[in-house]
């Protein structure tokens, strides 16, 4: 019996070929669109949960407000970790990590340049799951100038993972042994090292100061339920331990701190929550967002919902037509459940072909889409075990809705009605289509505004002025290779033909590297007048090579020692300070040590200038005060070129390099890149929104142009009717365009407010953002009926070109 339902399903689907390749194909794109978006994910879900221990593993984070300054830091003060060991039972163990930044790495002459290097403790391989296949665990940080590095890593520089006992040379001096060989760390880790080297070799890791924060610290609890036991006892932690030194460095106690609005608090995040939802200052790597796990959701929700619509519509759409077929079956002696199996079967099938087919066109584009989003997702014997389950549960859900109608419903009729032609066909009569139709194309007005609201906040963070130049500005990261010889460097460099100006400076808009300091705009230590900005090391050059603007005052001078002790202050820390006029007006700021009775150690700072506000963080943040103190910084070399030929200077520039530090690899990179970059998960978005918008209408557009034919099957002889009678063919176009065109404005109108809502809470992420006009709805709306119009016409056309001899000579 299942085998005769199997072949008159075939039969059937094979008769109706138009219907069934439309049917396959939009349900296919749908799930394969739906299956890469949940391997996104379950990638960005996955995040650290490779550490055995992960549900145990929290993170310690400050969180400080002075005065109106508020920063919240994913990093911790440097005796931290062993005292809560040391204070609570219920902390099993704590551990650090310090990322390095930078790094030169020796291979045999040269030098390579390493980013993934940190400084960690001893004990995190009791904290982390970093399993180790050469070397001892419980011994291999212990000593100073010690390293343990990836298999990778050891293969790249011994040719071998037996890589304990040699040396590796950091930054051409620094000589640590190699004590340990682990496993590469997975792509889903909020940190991502090749190079784990010893804190002991880190002097600061043993400073005993409570007021200073630049370790990652992390708590292992015996039970993750005493996450908040120990967040409860921090307030009393933090006033036994660093009490004493508020007291001596501030010249008040933690109570008079917090009592004058200000305070100094400590918190945890779970380890497996670091990724989506933590953007602190001082973060390990870029983190991502929680909100797009939600939007990709939504939108794979979505179109598996267009496409399962889409089915399901022309799956009764085609039912109708067969209402004969069923009234011949039963009067030939079919019982109605021998009808409900040949519905389902037929539905089901489709289902499983256009489900083989997705998982076929999923794991082609798995390459694409990888690169594309910025993922190195593979398909593991893990992620099958998963995948085909849930597919299964898809075809058989999907398969047996979309053919319940015809299943449950024509199998109900009396045979005598359905052969008299009492069973209502026709567009009209399908409620349950018209408003499938609705529901396909809401969603895609709602991701068509989607898209247009994404694009041009992108187009918009492109364009805006930052209140510096980033074009032709080249940055050369690794000055600080160079030593006494980088201002040799800077100095020849100008001097070339084609560069305009450099500075030299860690501190650069774009490159992230961030610096804060408090000041006081007395010397009471006021903490309601007190100034937390960014405080940046440049020299006289900086202003000038980044093209910023002046607005008040004047720019460091080379020619004037007293600017040792000047600042120049950008205006939203003008603001914030409140003075009329700045200009060689005093900040001051705490040394920090001991206090000479009440008079405590402090620095003055005179105001010399006032720079026009530049956006030095993501767009998604205000403008925040910063104060510019000179001095000598060898982080970075920034030079503004202004040359055609940049392949020539670049050589030039090389030269000039390797005669001074050979053997050592420039490592650069161009301003407007590194502003991109900090911008690319907005791209990405942006893209794959284009994408999956244009699969979504184009599985609309599918089911559509299914229905219109079946519509104008449904009024073939109606049409060959009003040709006889004198009708021409736009007359017919726009009677058969008329009911699905209705429909569409429908959607457009539900849609339009919903879309507005959603894209308007999305941009309050963005200090700066653009408006969204009423022109970008109206322009998604108009696509929409274009698309649906263009997609109708096609069919609407066809059918009234037809010869009316060939529609009525049947009667």
């Amino acid at each position: 019996m299942f085998k005769n339902y199997i072949k008159t399903a075939y039969r059937s689907l094979y008769k109706n070929k138009g219907f069934t390749a439309i049917n396959i194909l939009g349900l296919a794109l749908g799930l394969a669109t739906c299956l890469l978006i949940v391997f996104y994910v379950v990638d960005e879900l996955s995040y650290d949960r490779y550490n055995t221990k992960a549900s145990r593993i929290f993170r310690v984070n400050e969180d400080l407000k002075l005065g109106e300054n508020n920063v919240q830091y994913a990093v911790a003060m440097p005796p931290l970790a062993k005292t809560l060991k040391a204070e609570y039972p219920y902390v099993e163990d704590a551990t650090r990590i310090k990322a390095a930044g930078t790094t030169h790495v020796k291979k045999g002459s040269i030098n390579i340049v390493e980013n993934k290097v940190g400084f960690v403790d001893a004990n995190i391989f009791n904290v982390f799951t970093l399993p180790m296949i050469d070397g001892d665990p419980k011994t291999a940080l212990l000593e100073p100038n010690t390293v343990v590095i990836t298999e990778s890593t050891a293969k790249k520089y011994f040719n071998t993972v037996n890589a304990v006992g040699k040396a590796i040379v950091f930054n051409d001096k620094e000589n640590f042994k190699v004590t340990g060989v682990v496993k590469d760390l997975p792509k889903q880790s909020h940190f991502n090292f090749d190079f784990f080297v010893s804190l002991e070799s880190f002097p600061d890791s043993r400073s005993n100061e409570w007021l200073r924060s630049d370790f990652s610290t992390y708590v292992l609890l015996k039970d993750a339920k005493d996450s908040k036991k120990l967040t409860a006892s921090f307030p009393a932690f933090l006033q036994k331990f660093s009490g004493a030194q508020m007291q001596s460095e501030l010249g008040m106690s933690i109570a008079q701190f917090e009592k004058s609005g200000s305070h100094f608090k400590l918190y945890l995040t779970a380890l497996t929550d670091i990724h989506l939802t933590s953007n602190l200052t001082g973060e390990l790597s870029a983190n991502s967002s929680s909100q797009y796990i939600y939007i990709f959701s939504a939108i794979a929700v979505f179109i598996l919902l267009i496409a399962c619509v889409n089915f399901m519509n022309l799956s009764t759409a085609r039912s109708s037509n067969r209402a004969r077929e069923v009234g011949v079956r039963k009067v030939m002696g079919s019982s109605r459940k021998d009808l409900i199996f040949q519905f389902l079967a037929e539905s089901i099938m489709i289902t499983l072909v256009a489900t083989v087919i997705a998982i076929t066109a999923a794991a082609m584009l798995l390459p694409a889409f990888n690169q594309l989003s910025g993922k190195e997702i593979v398909l593991t014997v893990d992620t099958l075990k998963w995948m085909m389950p849930s597919l299964l549960a898809i075809v058989l859900i999907i398969g047996s809705l979309a053919g319940s109608y015809p299943a449950f419903f024509l199998s109900a009729f009396q045979p005598i009605d359905v052969l008299k032609g009492k069973l209502a066909t026709g567009f009209k009569g399908g409620g349950l289509r018209s408003f499938l139709v609705v529901f396909q194309f809401f969603v895609s007005i709602l991701l068509i505004i989607g898209t247009l609201v994404i694009y041009n906040q992108l187009n918009f963070i492109q364009t805006k002025n930052l209140g510096y130049n980033r074009n032709q500005v080249l940055v050369v990261k690794n000055l600080g290779e160079l030593n006494q010889q980088a201002k040799v460097f800077k100095q020849e460099l100008t001097e070339l033909p084609g560069i305009k100006e450099a500075t030299m400076t860690g501190f650069l808009p774009t490159n992230g590297w961030r610096n804060t300091r408090i000041y006081f705009k007395d010397t009471n230590f006021d903490q309601k007048k007190s100034l937390f900005p960014q405080s940046w090391e440049v020299d006289a050059d900086y202003i000038p090579t980044m093209d910023m603007k002046i607005v008040k005052g004047r720019n460091f001078s080379n020619e004037m020692i007293t600017d040792s002790t000047a600042v120049i202050i950008n205006e939203a820390a003008a603001k914030f300070l409140g003075f009329a006029d700045p200009i060689n007006k005093s900040i001051y700021q705490s040394k920090g040590g001991e206090r000479k009775g009440s008079t405590p150690n402090i620095r003055e700072c005179r105001i010399i200038g006032v720079v026009k506000d530049f956006h030095f963080n993501s767009l998604r943040e205000k403008i925040e005060p910063i104060v510019l103190t000179y001095g000598q910084n060898n982080g970075a070399l920034a030079i503004r070129v202004s040359t055609s030929n940049i392949t020539g200077l670049m050589a030039q520039i090389k030269d000039k390099w390797n005669s001074l530090s050979p053997g050592v690899q420039i490592d650069y990179s161009f301003m407007d890149q590194d502003f991109d970059a900090s911008y690319r998960s907005e791209q990405r978005i942006g893209t794959i929104f284009v994408i999956f918008t244009s699969l979504a209408i184009i599985i609309a557009c599918l089911g559509l142009f299914g229905l219109a034919a079946y519509a104008a099957e449904q009024r073939t002889k109606e049409i060959g009717i009003r040709k006889v009678l004198g009708a021409d063919v736009s007359v017919i176009v726009a009677m058969l365009s008329k009911d699905f065109i209705k429909l569409v404005c429908i959607a457009i109108i539900t849609a339009s407010p919903l879309a507005w809502y959603v894209m308007n809470k999305w941009l309050q992420d963005f200090a700066y953002r653009v408006t969204i006009h009423w022109w970008v709805i109206a322009a998604a709306g108009v696509g929409a009926l274009l698309i649906a119009f263009v997609t109708i016409s096609f069919q609407s056309v066809k059918a009234a070109l037809a010869n009316p001899v060939d529609s009525l000579k049947n009667e």
